[in-house]
């Protein structure tokens, strides 16, 4: 039987829900022993969540091995995220077995490794971004706090059906922006103490209700959800944290992830997707370098390092860098993932038009607050010659149906910000697959080193197993995972043939807990002044001895929680 072959998307392009699930299938039909696509659970509006497991499956079950996670667009316009994950799965399907560099690092990934990916965690608010007249909200489609329409202010949507949010601008002599002298396209905002020149009013695209002619308020969303502040880490109510929900896991998406990962236990790493501001996310969200886990702290650094190297995108903390405001504490997946879970875990915001425009030194979340105007003709320039002078619109006359003559116009936020030009997507996702290949295969991983069997008389025989942890990373992957007690050492179990008396075990347990075993990431340089006790801490034996006539075969297994399970049989003979 001939295969299908494997799919060639155009990434330049986002897919609605219809068309994302159909290319996932086409992978798992294409690679049936790589690829399976199955539905975590369902979307508030009822649509399937889906998920590829991707692994080699010949050698070795999915859940037998050590399993990376990455998952894109929790929240609905940030659709790049989705693109980033899929362009991962198609560089897995496309690289596997060929004789290059890149393709012989997948084959060793998928032969040993499982990568779980989920391109699109909120397919509601994906879809609603996706529509002809769209709307961009935060995340889940699902009213909340309130299940009402509002009855007056402004609510933004698509006015002049272009398929585009833009901003409004009206003349008002107590307008907070101006023309720019450089550029009369842009509006730039007025100085302190400045008066008698051309103000405008901006405010966004949209429509409003029982407008009183003078006061003008922007409504919330009334899908005020965010789901990325639904998880069970330092999650906290509305008043503390804005669109955290009811209580944690109250949204089905949330809880679809957070029931497959604790499911499955071998995920000891992983990556969210999310747009913008082109930076690697580390934790922690919610405490400062200094109350983390030294340890851990170097893993996540040397990790971020090797990220940052590889994608071109700066590694930061949440922390200490990535703050909306300078007293505000955020807490999301990334904080559940390591804080409960001890996996190590980074959020990437794909995508700077800032880096686009050869804007130097400007400091993230920052820059939004205050910058200077030679910012925004760098951008605007950016703007007329890499995207046909579409990131900014040029502003045109529009008879609004509540507030009269209005221009509408200026920065595309949906197609140029928060998300990058469709000329940008593909390289933007193609940074990543490299840093997230080398992640996965630093993951632990157990292998059997050998067995014994030895007569200790007519019927009678030790038996042992041994075992060694292959991968950089030992095999709980983190401090903090040792911490929580969420990781046990290796799990040895012998299995004797059932309901034989003749068969019995004389020493040793039919399952037994062995140490937890470390990787072969150096505790310290070779010209450390004092070297390592721990030589061999990577391994583990066990030991049993058994009563049962000879020839009688028994299988054992042993298995690690994050470094996966090997399964060998003996003959006592």
């Amino acid at each position: 039987m001939t295969l299908p072959a494997t799919p060639t998307p155009s990434f330049d392009v986002f897919l609605k829900y219809d068309a994302l699930t159909r290319l996932l299938f086409d992978y798992a039909d294409a690679h049936p022993t790589l690829v399976s696509v199955d539905s975590i659970g369902k979307s508030h509006e009822g649509r399937d969540i889906w998920v590829a497991t991707i692994t080699n499956t010949a050698t070795g079950a999915a859940a037998d091995k050590p399993a990376f996670w990455a998952d894109g667009n929790i929240h609905a316009a940030e659709l790049t995220a989705s693109t980033a994950v899929l362009y991962f799965l198609h560089q897995l399907c496309s690289g596997y077995g060929t004789p290059t560099e890149e393709g012989r690092q997948i084959t060793q990934l998928l032969d040993t490794r499982t990568i779980y990916l989920c391109p699109r965690l909120n397919p509601d608010g994906a879809e609603l971004a996706l529509a002809d007249r769209p709307r961009h909200i935060r995340s889940s489609t699902r009213r909340y706090p309130f299940d009402e329409e509002p009855v007056e202010g402004l609510t933004m949507e698509d006015v002049d059906g272009d398929g585009r949010i833009l901003s409004m601008r009206i003349p008002d002599p107590h307008g907070a922006y101006k023309k720019c002298e450089q550029d009369p396209r842009l509006m730039v905002a007025r100085e302190p103490g400045e008066f008698g020149g051309e103000y405008y009013r901006l405010m966004p695209e949209g429509t409003l209700k029982n407008w009183d002619g003078l006061t003008v308020k922007v409504n919330k969303d009334v899908e005020g959800l965010d789901l990325n502040r639904n998880f069970p880490a330092f999650w906290r109510q509305e008043f503390e944290q804005v669109g955290a929900g009811p209580y944690p896991t109250s949204e089905p998406e949330v809880r679809a992830m957070v029931d497959f990962v604790v499911a499955h236990p071998n995920i000891g790493a992983g990556i969210s997707y999310h747009t913008h501001s082109g930076v690697i996310l580390r934790p922690m969200g919610t405490h400062s370098d200094d109350d983390m886990i030294p340890e851990d702290l170097w893993s996540y650094k040397r990790f971020s390092a090797m990220g940052e190297k590889l994608t071109g995108y700066p590694a930061i903390s949440i922390w200490h860098d990535f703050k909306y405001h300078p007293k505000e504490v955020i807490g999301g997946t990334q904080d559940w993932l390591y804080e409960h879970l001890g996996a190590l875990f980074w959020v990437v915001e794909i995508w700077s038009p800032n880096q686009a425009a050869d804007i130097k030194d400007y400091k993230w979340i920052d820059w939004f607050r205050e910058h200077p105007v030679e910012d925004d003709l760098k951008l605007l320039k950016w703007s007329d010659e890499q995207c046909a002078g579409q990131a900014h619109v040029d502003w045109q006359p529009f008879q609004h149906p509540q507030l009269g003559a209005v221009e509408i116009g200026g920065w595309d936020k949906m197609n140029y910000w928060r998300n990058p030009p469709p000329h940008l997507r593909e390289r933007e996702a193609a940074r990543f697959p490299k840093w997230m290949t080398q992640v996965a295969l630093s993951l632990p991983k157990l292998e059997l080193l050998r067995t014994e069997v030895r007569a200790l008389g007519p019927d009678t025989w030790r038996v042992r197993m041994a075992v060694a942890n292959s991968g950089w990373l030992p095999a709980y992957v983190s401090q903090r995972a040792l911490q929580r007690k969420v990781v046990r050492g290796v799990m040895f179990e012998i299995l004797l043939p059932p309901n034989d008396p003749g068969i019995t075990l004389v020493s040793g347990k039919e399952r037994m807990e062995g140490p937890q075993l470390e990787g072969h990431a150096p505790k310290s340089s070779q010209i450390a002044f004092l070297p390592s006790r721990e030589v061999t801490a990577d391994r583990a034996v066990a030991e049993w001895v058994v009563r049962a006539p000879k020839g009688t075969r028994l299988a054992m297994t042993a298995r690690a929680d994050r470094a996966g399970a090997v399964r060998t049989e003996v003959s006592l003979d």
